[in-house]
């Protein structure tokens, strides 16, 4: 059991925080917790993957994605150092600084925005990415001498049919997912996250989450979306060791010019908004035919439970039971060579629009072993084929590659400038 740790008494530094971060969980892995005696969790921050991809999901999100704006490879290097040092105090409970939020001198801004004072770490996990414009800019250039280690499958997404992408919703040198089960924790994470890299980086776009709408262990129920429907059913899960060897961890002998991406992974993120109110109209049986469930149980169409294997040669009264266009169909490995991804996105609210409209949809976010294989050709398939696709408009788009976990003494993607 660890001690309770509150975000004033955790103040000593790094190598204070590193000895209480151990103490939340011994040994090299990120998928572990322990419970506080009054019951929130925390996730330690160093391990042999990042934590916030197979950590069980939490409840809400804060996403960020950065420009880099220094040209010094330098201040680049020594940014990640601080966002090292200030994730692994934050995600045990601590403050950003090493001095804390009120007990700095009184002439000086404090190292901590202080919004978090007194609460618990709430499960907190920071995982950090790097997109394909910090190894070179728009005209090629190798910006901070990384270009010749730039991994083969780290690109611009294609622009997919339907996309209405927007430039300030997409892309980015670098981001920070922040997921939290108290959203004022997740928040705080990616202000001083940002505060620590005024003057190196600029943020490009942010994306506030909340309810998962996938589950990542199999101690987590299905969640919904905001359609009403069970989403993620097939989501590959932590449990399942061998499959996400095989669809999510990047291998050494993958890119050989990417060895330092082993252990690591690529997240997708699309920020998909949901037409609503249009939704809201369309009759049940409809509906369910577009997604291929059932709306009350989250089963295919085809019978059974929730978790039963659709059968898409079951005919119907017109056609197969299941659409040739329904979304459960037309996403299934079983039509893409068996890949599968890791998905842990989240819903989102974002007021309303010009006409009024519910602004409101899904973020996106998964994590695979290679964007061109476990994700391209099924959002390719899904983008022109999907009946849902007529309910949804995709306004944001990223890739990045996320590093593997860090070892005490390193910081987050230093295998990349080593």
């Amino acid at each position: 059991m660890a001690l309770p740790v509150s975000r004033r008494g955790l103040l000593g530094g790094g190598v204070a925080a590193a000895g209480v971060a151990g103490a939340f969980l011994a040994g090299r892995s990120s998928e572990g917790a322990t419970a506080e005696p009054d019951g929130p969790l925390s996730y330690a921050f160093r391990g042999e993957h990042q934590a916030g991809i197979v950590t069980p999901a939490q409840d809400r999100l804060h996403f960020a994605a950065f420009d880099v704006t220094t040209e010094s490879r330098e201040e680049l290097i020594a940014l990640l150092v601080a966002w090292t040092e200030a994730a692994e105090r934050m995600t045990a409970g601590g403050s950003a600084g090493p001095i804390g939020p009120v007990e700095g001198a009184y002439n000086l801004p404090p190292d901590d925005t202080g919004e978090a004072i007194g609460l618990p770490p709430s499960g907190l996990t920071i995982t950090f990415g790097f997109g394909p414009g910090l190894f070179r800019d728009a005209d090629g250039k190798d910006r901070f001498g990384l270009a010749d280690r730039q991994p083969d499958a780290l690109t611009t997404l294609p622009h997919f049919p339907g996309d209405n992408l927007q430039p300030g919703r997409s892309y980015g040198d670098l981001c920070i997912q922040a997921c939290a089960q108290d959203p004022q924790v997740a928040v705080h994470a990616i202000r001083n996250l940002a505060r620590i890299g005024f003057g190196t980086v600029a943020v490009r776009w942010s994306q506030l989450g909340f309810g998962r709408t996938s589950s990542t262990t199999t101690s987590q129920s299905t969640p919904r979306n905001l359609f009403g429907f069970k989403d993620g059913t097939a989501n590959l899960k932590a449990e399942e060791s061998a499959a996400l060897d095989e669809h999510v961890w990047v291998a050494a002998d993958d890119d050989a010019k990417a060895a330092w991406l082993a252990g690591g992974s690529y997240l997708v993120t699309r920020r998909i908004n949901m037409t609503i109110e249009v939704w809201d109209r369309q009759p049940l049986g409809d509906q369910e035919a577009f997604v291929g469930r059932s709306k009350d149980t989250g089963a295919p169409l085809s019978g059974g439970g929730e978790f039963t294997e659709p059968d898409f040669d079951m005919p119907g009264s017109d056609g197969p039971v299941i659409p040739a266009d329904a979304h459960v169909r037309l996403v299934h490995p079983d039509l893409h060579g068996g890949a599968r991804m890791l998905r842990r996105g989240y819903n989102f609210v974002d007021g309303t629009d010009d006409l009024g409209g519910l602004n409101a949809g899904l973020f996106f976010i998964a994590y695979l072993r290679d964007p061109r294989t476990h994700f391209i050709p099924i959002q390719l398939l899904m983008a022109k084929q999907d009946a849902l696709m007529e309910y949804l408009k995709v306004t944001g788009s990223a890739l990045f590659a996320v590093p593997p976990g860090t070892a005490p003494g390193e910081y987050v993607g230093q295998a990349l400038f080593a």
